[in-house]
């Protein structure tokens, strides 16, 4: 489970993000300046870091020059978040070795994605999904839940997998019948909602997680 490190002085935003990105299946550790960051970065190494432009004391121009001149952390990926959206300020951010920009107001699913991205082009392949405490890993067809082994027949691992690739959004019966078993027929939702109720009971306290939606389908997460 990838580390994330957020530097950010408003309290309000930065419970924001940290809430956000623990719940898209990252660890979050935040600070509310560059001296606490370099602290913590001193013990342990986060796997990118998300760092505010303006911030007291060292800004985040600062820091990042700071983070590219150390040999230790100089290919760290760094997302830069801010105010400022002119395009000089960006460019600028940019130069210093930012590794990509994303300016206030933003979108919360826009901001995971951001990430997830960024972590993509900067870190291995993984066959490895995890939202919060549940752990996927397709590579080896093995489940776990706050450190739990969960055994799932081939249909509820599919199930599964479906809904955390695309965790947040609704997905129809019909859409899942087609993901895990390649066809729709008749008694087709009944077979969906069985499996569910099954995927729901191997899970135990996640299975609430699996939010169904009238008339509709399933979704996993909010």
């Amino acid at each position: 489970m990838s580390l994330l490190y957020i530097v950010e002085d408003d309290a309000a935003i930065r419970e924001l993000e940290a809430y956000a990105l623990e719940n898209g299946g990252f660890r979050v550790q935040s600070f509310a300046d560059g001296e606490a960051l370099f602290a913590a970065m001193a013990k342990q190494m986060p796997d990118l870091l998300l760092l505010d432009v303006m911030l007291p004391g060292i800004d985040g121009l600062s820091i990042l020059k700071t983070v590219r001149a150390d040999l230790r952390t100089r290919e760290l990926p760094v997302l830069m978040v801010t105010a400022k959206t002119t395009e000089l300020d960006r460019v600028k951010g940019l130069d210093m070795g930012a590794d990509d920009y994303i300016a206030k107001p933003f979108g919360i699913m826009e901001l995971i994605a951001r990430v997830r991205a960024l972590l993509r082009r900067t870190k291995p392949e993984t066959h490895e999904m995890v939202y919060k405490e549940l752990i996927f890993d397709e590579e080896s067809h093995k489940v776990s839940v706050m450190g739990n082994p969960v055994e799932l027949t081939f249909k509820e691992f599919e199930l599964l997998k479906h809904l955390l690739l695309n965790r947040g959004t609704v997905m129809s019966r019909e859409k899942l019948m087609n993901a895990v078993w390649g066809f729709a027929f008749a008694g087709a939702s009944r077979t969906v909602d069985m499996h569910i109720k099954t995927l729901r009971h191997k899970l135990g306290e996640y299975g609430k997680e699996i939010v169904t939606i009238r008339n509709v389908g399933y979704r996993l997460g909010d």
